[in-house]
């Protein structure tokens, strides 16, 4: 299905005006070493978490850069919770926050930080637009 998530990310909820958790857990398929998470599947994960708050606000917003710090091993198939928040804003611009944690005792194990840009529903098929000029350009 377009636009689904298959990261492990369960539920989603607003908590107050510019706060968000979601319920998440890392599936077996995204191990990167014995019952750990692979980094790749945690800084996905927190892209995915903190690129929804404008969503939920029914705002369309794409990743313009992203900065994650991996604080501890994250443990597969247990319950977690990212919990990510407004910074601010500026212009199209969202400044996000984000944290991962270990539940029941939320215990930290990434956070993450970054910048997302407020996109009007014409983003994507310009990008197919766009897309197709670039292989049209091939010469194959």
């Amino acid at each position: 299905m377009r636009g689904s998530c298959r990261l492990g990310v369960e539920r989603e909820r607003l908590e107050g005006d510019d706060t968000a958790l979601f319920d998440v857990h890392c599936p077996r398929d995204q191990e990167g070493g014995p019952d750990v998470a692979h980094g790749g599947w945690t800084a996905a994960v927190l892209d995915e978490c903190l690129g929804h708050v404008p969503l939920l606000h029914r705002v369309l917003s794409v990743t313009a850069e992203l900065s994650v710090s991996f604080v501890k091993p994250v443990p597969v198939e247990r319950p977690l919770e990212v919990r990510a928040w407004v910074e601010r804003r500026a212009g199209s611009r969202w400044y996000i926050r984000g944290e991962l944690v270990l539940l029941p005792n939320r215990a930290l194990l990434a956070k993450a930080s970054g910048i997302w840009v407020q996109r009007d529903p014409a983003h994507f098929d310009r990008h197919q637009r766009w897309l197709a000029e670039q292989d049209a350009g091939r010469g194959d």
